[in-house]
């Protein structure tokens, strides 16, 4: 088998049989392609669609094997572990790559560009509704996202990170699996281990993918204080992978400071009024260009909503996870 699809999944029947036609539709040969599906014990119709699909189209090879753990990087390690192929193209339940996804990415690494392979992916709503679209705008909007260079767009060139990514089975047994204490950003500190072990990390945006984005803001904020939690402990790994675009711990943390100090302190009052303008001002800003583009006047304020949402989440999130660890020290426990 040349190449082994692996994807971590956990009720995913709204997109799962996507995804699979998404496979059955590259253009690399289908019967050099194994797809393996690590389900954390799913609850809704995710294995019946997986089923109905495989009766449908027995000519792809494809396996569900049960991730016990529930977790993602505890569901790729199965699958990396399970998978036969030459090479390991990981992909999201949520994702639809491009018909040309899975060659563009082995002709990268035959080519020797690096190490792990990946490419630009392109936000799209769950649905229809001016929420969906709004909170798929802000997730690919510089302003929700920074300057991450797999969600908008760059020249070829070695990265930091990628999203997926392709790579050869041979760079498990150098750098070792995905860290299943890391609950979330595990790909991301996968990465910072290629790179310590002198390896490199390749972005082709010829190499392109959809990723469905979260439909509603209880979704969105569960999501993005789930990352900005699990971020903290990777930095605290890796405190030299720290960006500009991880402040947003600072940010909610400096509104919390400078909300309480006003009560007392009417320079701490202006100082938030300050940067409460500064940034009220950039949503804004946002918001008329995506009111604009989408010619919706609630598209205008939902992306700013939607913005707003990733930012504090991700803040608290964060927060969250440096007064647990620094409670945990403080009582010489180990941190989760």
């Amino acid at each position: 088998m040349a190449v082994s699809v692996i994807i971590p999944c956990y009720n995913e029947e709204d997109s799962i049989t996507d995804l699979l036609v998404a496979i059955y539709e590259q253009s690399f040969p289908r019967d050099e392609i194994e797809v393996i599906i690590s389900d954390g014990m799913s609850t809704d119709a995710t294995r019946e669609k997986i089923t109905d699909f495989a009766n449908e189209f027995p000519d792809l090879q494809l396996r569900v094997i049960d991730n016990q753990k529930k977790t993602i990087p505890s569901g790729l390690n199965q699958a990396i572990q399970t998978a036969s192929g030459e090479y390991i193209v990981r992909l999201d339940a949520h994702s639809n790559p491009h018909p040309d996804y899975i060659a563009r990415s082995i002709r990268a690494l035959e080519g020797g560009l690096g190490d792990n392979i990946g490419g630009v992916i392109s936000i799209q709503a769950a649905s229809e509704g001016t929420i969906a679209q709004s909170i798929a705008i802000a997730a690919g909007h510089p302003l929700g996202v920074g300057d991450a260079r797999y969600r908008i767009g760059s020249e070829p060139g070695e990265v930091e990170t990628v999203a997926f990514g392709a790579f050869r089975p041979e760079l498990i047994d150098r750098i070792g699996l995905f860290d299943e204490t890391l609950l979330a950003n595990e790909d991301y500190e996968f990465n910072v281990r290629i790179r310590k072990a002198g390896g490199k990390i390749w972005l082709d945006p010829a190499i392109q993918a959809n990723y469905i984005a979260r439909s509603t803001f209880k979704e969105l904020s569960v999501q993005y204080w789930r990352y900005g939690y699990w971020k903290l402990r990777m930095l605290l790994r890796y405190p030299e992978t720290f960006r500009w675009r991880q402040i947003s711990g600072l940010f909610v943390l400096s509104w919390l400071v400078l909300g309480s100090l006003s009560i007392w302190f009417p320079a701490a009052r202006w100082l938030l009024a300050v940067e409460a303008a500064v940034y009220g001002a950039a949503l804004i800003l946002a918001g008329i260009g995506a009111g604009v583009d989408k010619k919706s006047l609630l598209m205008g304020l939902g992306v700013p909503l939607a913005i707003a949402t990733m930012h504090f989440s991700w803040g608290s999130g964060f927060l969250w996870s440096l007064l647990v660890y620094s409670f945990d020290k403080i009582f010489r426990k180990e941190p989760d």
